[in-house]
């Protein structure tokens, strides 16, 4: 084989396995895991990793563990969220979408409900789903 050939092989393989990767982060990261409708969490913080590319809490709701996904840094600050107010010990409810795995307890806040008070993360979302 010739190396103008090799390098064109090479080439296709690395796109094809970067366009792979790429979707396989933007399903993760998307709303495409979800199921539709909304899904109400009511519990309290046992963990939170805050940061990016979002922020996961660990919630206990009723003894059963449950992963939540907020928002970025600057989504939740723009939803009147600190990390002080996502920390262990905060109880909230969280709306939002589930997986659509049924057998994982996994869901994407859409709005977080902490004293009475909405913190919405995807006020576009919550509206269209009403």
């Amino acid at each position: 084989m010739n190396t103008s050939k090799l390098m064109a092989a090479a080439l296709t393989s690395l796109l094809i396995i970067a366009a792979s990767g790429a979707s396989t982060a933007w399903a993760h990261h998307g709303w495409r895991w979800t199921e539709s409708g909304v899904f109400e969490l009511t519990g309290v913080v046992e963990s939170a990793r805050l940061g990016n590319p979002h922020g996961v809490l660990v919630v206990d709701a009723d003894g059963q563990k449950w992963t939540v996904e907020v928002g970025q840094p600057w989504r939740n600050e723009r939803a009147g969220l600190t990390d002080k107010m996502l920390a262990p010990g905060a109880e909230l409810t969280i709306l939002g979408k589930r997986s659509a795995d049924a057998a994982e307890q996994r869901m994407k806040a859409e709005r977080v409900v902490i004293d009475g008070t909405n913190h919405d993360l995807y006020p576009e979302r919550i509206e269209a789903s009403r």
